[in-house]
């Protein structure tokens, strides 16, 4: 079962670990480049896939959802077609639950989920921006070759990853032998391929174990409560991303390192064999060339090595993709140049997303092919990129505008969204305005002012308060333009210069030092 330990193979897949006090980072290298990344923060709870006891809040017919407290600051969102739990058992990597269950009338949720009901639900995905969590009452157990499906009943399933027919014959009759409890449905998650009997028989005992402590905790915990918590990053390791393609897992903590050596001899003594320890004097990120590559991540330009680029833009609504053919020339016409940057680009984009763990809708601007051949290409191009991703996704063909869209699930906040916070210059825009423009708004106010107090003799006179970058434009380039204005108005014009200053913030004074006009950060007082 496992030689793959000591098979010889093209790619050399490693697992690279950093465990530090405030934050588990996981990269997946293969052959010296980072294809899938992931951080945690061990002092802020990881929601997905954590199931509450909650307390039906209210009920929102015009949504067709319910708002249940699950203890957190807000409550989750709960559609009407995931309250009542899904018998028939669909396939792990099902994208069309919500479709193919029975459709539940309003007066019927009224009826068995009235405000105050307790109901147990799982979470799908994690509070983004100023959402809260989204659960469902279908709940899942994963273990490392099964999940359980405790609403289920008796159904017994193989991932649709699993393509060969003989295989999934196989683990259907595996299946057909394992002891399950009655009411209990079980699905061979991707990464069981190739097992045998006795490990699926030892993931199903540690499976019902868990399943045996969450059902004492719900009969015993008052709502609202955590009834099951995922594991942490570090063991999730073992259980997710250890696959047989994987040469080796490199972690650079001491405690870390044995308890992943204990989850992974659970397995088999041979996979316990690839986890090892870090004792390098280098981060072990810098080591094995895992930081560098991750700035990429962080950067709205990505260079390709046909000398093309992407530009990725993350928005509230989706993520608009630009690809430019850079310093690409090519080596024949101008059609396979084109087609070569934007098979890189394909290529390329799908890597980003799970790097950067965005997704929702995702719109790519592909430098535009006449080709319908040459389209094709580039989309199945496409297809075959996302295999890899762990999200769902969903590819439509290149449309008229030479635009491909797509849509990546989304679970959590974004890699960006976690690590940083907006600008407190630019306020998350990117840009703040040039002096120029804030000399004409500074003029336009001081105007403002000095028509407004003219008819009090030496009321024009005033103090102007401005950033460094500010004063420089005022001083060298409008200087003139302010002496008239001060000849117009009959006025008096001082300027100060404060280096604390945002450059967006000015002040207008009168002689006695009150506030006629300010503005601060964009904000007019």
């Amino acid at each position: 079962m496992f030689g793959w330990l000591f098979k010889r193979k093209s790619k050399r897949r490693e697992i690279v670990v950093n465990v530090e006090k405030l934050e588990t980072r996981v990269a997946v290298v293969e052959n010296g480049r980072v294809e899938e990344f992931q951080v945690e923060h061990p002092m802020e709870e990881r929601l997905v896939g954590c199931i509450f006891k909650g307390r039906i809040q209210n009920l929102e017919h015009d949504l067709q959802a319910a708002f249940v407290d699950i203890g957190l600051k807000k409550n989750a969102f709960l559609h009407y077609w995931d309250m009542i739990p899904d018998e028939d058992g669909l396939d792990e990597d099902d994208d069309n639950r919500a479709s193919k269950r029975k459709r539940i009338s309003n007066d019927e949720i009224a009826k068995r989920f009235p405000p105050g009901s307790e109901i147990v639900v799982q979470v799908t995905k994690g509070p983004i921006g100023t959402k809260g969590p989204r659960v469902t009452a279908n709940l899942s157990l994963p273990g490392r070759y099964l999940v359980m499906m405790p609403s289920a009943k008796s159904t017994r399933g193989v991932s649709r990853k699993i393509a060969d027919a003989k295989e999934r014959l196989r683990l259907k009759k595996i299946l057909d032998r394992l002891p399950l409890p009655p009411g209990v449905g079980i699905i061979v998650r991707t990464v069981g391929s190739g097992a045998n009997q006795r490990a699926f028989c030892r993931d199903l005992r540690n499976i019902l174990d868990v399943w045996g402590q969450l059902q004492h905790n719900i009969k015993t915990l008052h709502a609202p409560a955590c009834v099951y918590s995922e594991p942490d990053l570090v063991e999730r390791v073992v259980r997710d991303w250890l696959t047989e393609d994987i040469d080796r897992v490199i972690i650079d903590d001491a405690e870390a390192f044995n308890r992943i050596r204990e989850v992974a001899g659970r397995i088999s003594r041979r996979a316990r064999r690839v986890i090892e320890l870090y004792k390098g004097h280098l981060p072990i990120f810098d080591h094995y060339g895992v930081e560098t590559q991750m700035e990429e991540a962080f950067r709205r330009k990505v260079t390709l090595k046909s000398g093309g680029y992407l530009v990725i833009d993350e928005t509230e609504a989706l993520i608009a993709v630009d690809v430019n053919t850079g310093r690409h020339r090519g080596k024949g016409s101008q059609e396979e140049a084109i087609l070569e940057v934007n098979m890189e680009a394909v290529e390329e984009v799908a890597r980003q997303l799970r790097l950067r763990n965005i997704g929702g809708l995702v719109v790519i601007d592909l430098i535009d092919m006449k080709s319908r051949k040459h389209q094709n290409q580039i989309y199945k191009a496409m297809k075959a990129a996302v295999k890899r991703d762990r999200a769902r996704t969903n590819v439509l063909p290149i449309s008229e505008l030479g635009l491909m869209e797509m849509t990546r699930q989304r679970q959590e906040e974004s890699l960006l969204s976690q690590m940083y916070i907006d600008c407190p210059y630019c306020k998350g825009h990117g840009v703040i305005k040039s002096p120029l423009a804030l000399s004409v708004d500074i003029q336009r106010q001081i105007a403002a002012v000095m028509r407004k107090q003219q008819s009090a003799p030496g009321a024009t006179d005033l103090q102007v308060l401005v950033a460094p970058s500010v004063m420089e434009r005022l001083r060298n380039e409008d200087e003139q333009m302010l002496v008239e204005m001060q000849r117009r108005y009959s006025g008096k014009l001082t300027f100060k210069s404060e280096v604390a200053r945002h450059p967006e913030s000015f002040a207008i004074l009168d002689r006695d030092g009150k506030v006629l006009y300010a503005v601060s950060e964009n904000r007019s007082v």
